[in-house]
């Protein structure tokens, strides 16, 4: 690199390091304050160590020396410090990402790709046919699914702390050193970093699903209610635009989802009540802001009758606003918002059982029966706005809060029911044996299932009378989909959208599920020999390698089941599959999984094809890499020619939630990159192979087989493996961080097949191993190649023009680069057994070595991260900070398992693992 370039780079990355080193500052400061010189002087020691390691000026023995038996009342405030120092150094490179973001568009430089003004110039060029768009654009929807699947370790204190910092540090950087607004600033910094000192970072007791549904509601009044609505009137805007003729999204494309408190899939927590606290948790949300809207709108409408014409809808409304005629008697538009507020006041009075903040109480109103009719009156204003010149006032609070009851509607989010195969099963097995239909319905052959199920759809009578006498299971899950029903009926059929059934493997499983849906009262079986029809969508879930494989197969003889088509028919021909990735990474490994779901989209989409239904594709994504996480711009053109038909769901889990959209600008960025990369892989040629695709399909079909087949050799055939697990990681403590009310495993197990993914990822995440994220793959890619220079350049040519092995390739690099097998070594040495311990560990760091080569030799450059600068800056500035609380987590299970059982030991590991997954940033 040129001296003018180096100088260039510090340049730009100046701001970066004078707001950690400010922030850095001001933390130490607290900390010799509030702990003294003797604790503050340690951390120091450790950091400047911890740099020095970086910079290999010393050991990694010499951080670990220096750790070794340090005292526990000294060990936490150093464990502490070093995660607030991660914390803030989050902090400051979310602020110079967005200050550099500033910078390009300041200079006037094309936009960057997963930006809709980019995408806007690809479809521009592309010069698309109205008609095919308008095909492609049927039923449009882009759903992030916000899940309570836990690796968010930060409470909401030290959230709402962190949020603070950030906008005093924005505001910081309006000012010079020497304007008195900066001392204020800074002062009021420190305030907020000595709160956070003051703070526990852990929480003493685990989260209830009530709080959990709190916590992810909470997204909404932050970002999500004003950032939602903007991007759904932009977008529908630029695509009419583009094509006036095409009646394009009649819908807003934007509609969020959620699971918290509808997915019951190994939580005991979700009951018939949670069901229905969350679904008015949520609406009350919804109708708390459109009354608050309403009341500024109130404020500024004060247009006067002698001096505007209003039209007679809007008079209409205005005549019944106040019971004193003559309260604003001149001002018709306050009058009909009035009216709105009282009716939307005695609407959800009615749907949440008691009256709302900001309502009204002083006329009687009825209830509006649909969101759409009070779009229909709101719409009646805007209409008489525009008609008398004051389209520029329409276009203001009035036209966000049309564009938000368009979207959120009274429910705000649709909440996904799930559960599990197993738990249908025996479920409906026992209703069948209750209902004298079947005594023995578990031992049916699955031909004869079906049969049976079929039947039962067809008919109008329920299996159940008032007083049957069910199991506390069966009982609990008939309750829940009875509760379902009454928050359809309450919300609107949107409330409830999607019933998901984990670990499907056949037509039976979803047919259960439809029994269940119609014993509950929300699937009708139709008038004799009529069509049945169900609002909520039936939604198999393949999850593991093989029912990935068998996923087309499952859909299509489902299809053939009249019933099933039936239902699938009244819902416009629209079929959801989710596609899971943890437990497809678990079982087979990174590359084999990441291929098998690839596989298993071209074999959907091909049935979509053949059977004339609309595919939507649901990605139960993670965090981490290893369950499926990364940029979802690019993993959205990585996906499939025909996967992504204008659709698309994915869930949004754990600290990834709050790094994406607890902030606006950042929320912005994220909900319009999934718009952007829909947009382009459903309008766009993104796939990149023309006439290769078979040939390119067959050598991913080789590399999958081999990378599984050296991953199940590591995890599925090597003897001692979980034990080794077991040792090497802090797995058996994850469970005591209490960040989520879901118990770490499905069964009470020791198998690696019932160890739920969070806990296996977060595991070796910890232990800086990332094993999911990347074994297997080395071992595949080499042996594929096996030393041919022309099946090298083969894989070369493959990264290069396909985005699916590019990605996957990248998202690889980024968990390589976060991995550090000499931290894990230490981790390595907590194994009692030397033999186990030198020949696991042995496979893990030559598989490590391995990998890293053939991802240097196909992609050129040995940088992990050559293609993504922002993530190695990032590396480099916080990872310092990782050495010592990876060094410290490692002393402290020692003493655990030494027989050191102390509360303060035990929190003090707790305490290590909430700061590296801070540092991390994705590590669940």
């Amino acid at each position: 690199m040129t001296e003018a370039r180096i100088e260039t780079a510090q340049d730009a990355t100046r701001p970066l390091r004078d707001d950690i080193r400010f922030l850095g500052g001001v933390l130490g400061d607290t900390i010799r304050d509030h702990e003294g010189p003797e604790v503050f002087d340690l951390i120091e020691r450790v950091r400047v160590e911890a740099f020095r390691v970086r910079r290999e000026e010393v050991e990694r023995s010499a951080v670990a020396e220096m750790l070794e038996d340090v005292d526990i009342a000294v060990a936490l405030p150093l464990i502490r410090a070093f995660s607030y120092f991660v914390l803030l150094a989050n902090l400051a490179e979310d602020i110079q990402r967005d200050r550099r973001r500033a910078v390009h568009v300041g200079a006037g430089e094309p936009p960057q790709d997963s930006s809709l003004a980019a995408t806007y110039g690809k479809l521009d060029a592309a010069a698309l046919d109205a008609d095919r768009v308008a095909d492609l654009l049927t039923d449009a929807l882009v759903s992030p699914v916000i899940t309570a699947h836990p690796t968010e370790t930060r409470r909401r204190t030290v959230f709402d702390g962190q949020t603070a910092i950030t906008d005093l540090m924005r505001r910081r950087q309006r000012y010079t050193d020497a304007e008195p607004e900066r001392a204020a600033i800074d002062l009021d910094i420190r305030r907020q970093v000595l709160s956070l000192w003051r703070t526990a970072l852990i929480r003493l007791a685990r989260l209830r699903i009530q709080d959990e549904i709190a916590v992810g509601l909470r997204y909404y009044e932050l970002t999500l209610f004003d950032v939602i609505p903007a991007i759904n009137a932009e977008v529908r805007a630029a695509l009419r635009a583009r094509w006036p003729d095409a009646g394009l999204l009649p819908r807003p494309i934007l509609r969020p989802g959620s699971w918290i408190g509808g997915d019951r899939d190994g939580n005991p927590y979700v009951t018939a009540d949670v069901v229905r606290h969350a679904a008015r948790q949520a609406a009350a949300v919804a109708f708390g802001r459109y009354l608050r809207e309403l009341v500024e709108l109130e404020k500024s409408l004060a247009q006067s009758a002698r001096l505007v014409t209003v039209t007679p809808e809007v008079a209409a409304l205005a005549e019944a606003g106040y019971p004193d005629p003559a309260t604003f008697a001149d001002e018709p538009y306050r009058r009909a918002l009035h009216r709105i507020r009282a009716r939307l006041t005695a609407t959800a009075t009615a749907a949440l059982g008691a009256p709302p903040a900001d309502g009204v109480t002083d006329i009687a109103a009825e209830p509006y029966p649909t969101p759409q009719s009070v779009l229909d009156d709101l719409d009646a204003i805007d209409a008489s706005l525009r008609a008398t010149g004051d389209g520029l006032i329409a276009d203001d609070r009035l036209a966000a809060l049309r564009h938000a009851l368009e979207t959120f509607g009274f429910h705000l989010q649709g909440l996904d029911m799930r559960q599990n195969s197993e738990v249908h099963e025996q479920v409906v097995a026992e209703l069948l044996a209750w209902a004298g239909v079947h005594a023995d319905y578990a031992n049916l052959s699955e031909a004869e299932r079906v049969e049976l199920l079929a039947a039962e759809l067809r008919t109008r009578r329920p299996l159940l009378g008032a007083n049957a006498r069910l199991s506390e299971l069966a009982a609990k899950e008939v309750g829940i989909v009875r509760a379902a029903k009454e928050v359809v009926d309450t919300f609107g059929e949107e409330a409830v959208p999607n019933y998901i059934i984990s670990m499907c493997t056949s037509v039976s499983d979803m047919l259960e599920a439809a029994l269940l849906l119609k014993e509950g009262g929300l699937l009708d079986p139709g008038a004799p020999e009529g069509a049945a029809r169900c609002p909520v969508n039936i939604v198999p879930l393949f999850e593991t390698i093989e029912d990935l494989g068998a996923g087309a197969a499952t859909l299509s003889a489902a299809l053939e089941v009249p019933v099933y088509r039936d239902l699938v028919s009244a819902n416009g021909m629209r079929q959801e599959v989710m596609l899971g990735y943890s437990d497809s990474n678990k079982d087979g490994g990174y590359l084999a999984a990441n291929w098998a779901l690839y596989r298993a989209e071209l074999d959907l989409v091909e049935v979509a094809r053949k059977t004339g239904i609309r595919l939507r594709l649901f990605h139960g994504r993670g965090g981490t890499v290893g369950r499926g996480g990364g940029r979802s711009y690019d993993a959205i053109l990585a996906q499939p020619a025909g996967a992504v038909r204008g659709s698309l769901r994915l869930t949004e889990q754990g600290e990834v939630i709050a790094a994406k959209y607890a902030e606006s600008r950042a929320a912005h960025r994220n909900l319009e990159s999934l718009i952007a990369g829909t947009l382009e892989s459903t309008l766009l040629d993104v796939e990149g192979l023309g006439p290769d695709a078979e040939p390119s399909y067959e050598l991913m079909d080789d590399l999958a087989a081999r990378a599984r087949a050296a991953y199940a050799r590591l995890v599925h055939e090597t003897p001692g493996f979980v034990a080794y697990f077991r040792q090497s990681t802090p797995v058996a403590e994850v469970g005591d961080l209490n960040i989520g009310s879901r118990p770490a495993s499905r069964k009470p197990t020791n198998s690696v097949a019932d160890l739920r993914a969070i806990p296996w990822v977060m595991s070796w995440s910890q232990a800086r191993v990332m094993l999911p994220g990347w074994y297997g793959t080395g071992t595949a890619l080499e042996e594929w190649v096996g030393g041919d220079p022309g099946r090298l350049a083969t894989l070369t040519d493959l990264y290069h023009r396909w985005p699916f092995f590019r990605t996957v390739l990248s998202n690889m690099a980024q968990v390589l680069a976060k991995s550090d097998l000499d931290i894990a070594a230490r981790y390595a040495d907590l194994v009692t057994d030397q033999a186990l311990r030198d020949n696991i560990f042995g496979m893990i760091r030559d598989e490590h070595a391995r990998t890293l080569r053939m991802h240097a030799a196909i992609t050129g450059n040995p940088e992990l991260l050559a293609d993504n600068p922002s993530l190695a800056e990032s590396i480099h500035n916080r990872f310092p900070y990782l050495e010592p609380l990876n060094q410290m987590q490692v002393e402290l299970l020692r003493r655990l398992r030494s027989g050191d059982d102390s509360e303060l030991v035990k929190r003090g590991i707790l305490l290590t693992m909430n700061g590296l997954a801070t540092a991390l940033r994705n590590s669940g």
